[in-house]
């Protein structure tokens, strides 16, 4: 059967709308929107014997689609090339995390050097636009702006001759199309906006970044076809309460994936940390027991980062055990490992452990810096202050070596870190030989808890 969509016409231009509005969007007519039913709620089939038709790859012209800067020398680093002609790409993040910070200022800086940039919002109206714009110090004669929910109102503005060179939707999931039926934000709806716009711009010059929800558990949000159709799928981190935000490239086509830029929230906007090495460490006392450094490697680039463990007597029936920063199965199993190898008890003391300054890890060469700070809280003795460690624990206690140990011996050296605990040849091999050399040979074992 043929589908019935039923739309809204104007009587003055013809424009269409999928709800009836008081005023017409295209030529600003009031009381001229029209219900009209159409027959097939689809896209039209492209007809046979289609105009399309092959070259050679080696005859393609592929000139002015040089990559351009985004005007953040970082940013340019971990995208690979900085931003290329015809390219799409997509930013996801929590609400509030700054995404549309991030891309105002990216707007400005590619306009300050004489590029044409749009930025379509579907959430602000543009007095918000310029007031924070201003705000961030971005305004600029070559910056446009729209306001509109409708992607109708952006797609002819990508086929004049004066294009944009880049066009920032914000955000994908504000918009709707005429080809998809639904409340804006749906399936339907987000994969007909992505692609219209997707393919308008791969057909002329100009680069789209799409602004992309989240759910709750953290993916963008959306079918996940649109992480397919794009070029670049770019993750923006954080705790909206602290200062810092991690910037993610989760794919590339045109460069590294799973590259890391570290920003600080100031006031005039997000600003690049160009060496976050310590960064997270913060006003660290080494002096106090249950405190461990690891040396993490998040992307490529190596951290040094806190752990922090608690081990206190428990007045529960059942005795806690809370972590925060990583997933809380790994402290299960480390406890289940030192209780078996080192023949320790805990089955009278709550253990809390986090990871310090909001950072979160997700990798093993964090084990042995956890053991170490749950053992040093549970001695009371406070590990050396200039110790470093890192080196995943299994279940038989052996400590097991972890990806890019050469980077974290070369970033562990060239901080001055001494003494450096790492499994392998020079380093520590199994957790009895990590107590060891912590707690009785430095010193005593210390109080129990």
């Amino acid at each position: 059967m043929v589908k019935i969509r039923e739309t809204y016409i104007c009587s003055e231009c013809g424009a269409q709308s999928s709800v009836w509005r008081g005023q017409c969007q295209s030529c600003k007519a009031w009381n001229s929107l029209e219900l009209s039913t159409i027959s097939g709620g689809g896209r039209k089939r492209p007809e046979a014997g289609g105009t399309a038709r092959a070259v050679r790859l080696g005859d393609v012209e592929d000139r002015g689609h040089e990559p351009f800067g985004t005007g953040l020398e970082a940013l340019d680093r971990v995208l690979g090339k900085g931003l290329i002609p015809g390219s799409a790409l997509l930013v996801g993040g929590e609400p509030g995390i700054g995404k549309s910070t991030l891309l105002l200022q990216l707007a400005g800086a590619v306009a300050a050097s004489g590029r044409l940039v749009l930025y379509v919002s579907g959430e602000e109206s543009l007095p918000q636009i310029k007031d924070r714009g201003a705000r961030l110090g971005v305004l600029h004669d070559n910056l446009l702006a729209l306001s509109t929910s409708r992607i109708e109102d952006v797609l002819p503005l990508l086929r004049r001759d004066d294009a944009p060179d880049l066009l920032i939707l914000d955000s994908v999931q504000t918009l709707t199309s005429e080809n998809a039926e639904g409340l804006p934000g749906n399936v339907g709806q987000v994969r007909a906006v992505a692609t219209d716009v997707v393919e308008a711009c791969k057909s002329g010059r100009t680069t789209v970044v799409l602004v992309g929800h989240v759910t709750k558990d953290g993916t963008l949000a959306g079918p996940r076809l649109l992480e397919h159709m794009v070029d670049t799928v770019i993750s923006l981190e954080g705790d909206r309460r602290q200062m810092f935000r991690l910037l993610r490239v989760l794919k590339n086509r045109f460069g590294p994936n799973q590259e890391l830029l570290v920003f600080q929230m100031v006031r005039q906007g997000l600003e690049v940390v160009e060496d976050p090495s310590t960064y997270f460490l913060g006003a660290r006392d080494p002096g106090l027991s249950g405190t461990a450094v690891v040396m993490a490697v998040d992307g490529q680039r190596p951290l040094a980062v806190e752990v922090q463990a608690l081990v206190t007597r428990s007045y529960l029936s059942i005795p806690r055990r809370t972590g925060m920063g990583f997933d809380v199965n790994r402290l299960h199993l480390l406890l289940a490992v030192l209780e078996k190898r080192l023949r320790l008890n805990f089955g009278q003391v709550d253990i809390y452990a986090k990871i310090g300054g909001g950072m979160k890890l997700q990798e093993s060469g964090m084990d042995l810096a956890l053991v170490a700070a749950m053992l040093s809280s549970f001695y009371d003795v406070p590990l050396p202050e200039r110790a470093v460690f890192w080196g995943e624990v299994d279940l038989n206690g052996q400590i097991r070596p972890v990806a890019a140990h050469d980077v974290r011996l070369s970033q562990a050296s060239r901080l001055g870190y001494n003494p450096i605990f790492h499994p392998g040849p020079g380093g520590v091999d199994t957790v009895v030989t990590l107590q060891d050399s912590l707690f009785r040979r430095g010193g005593g074992r210390g109080r129990s808890a």
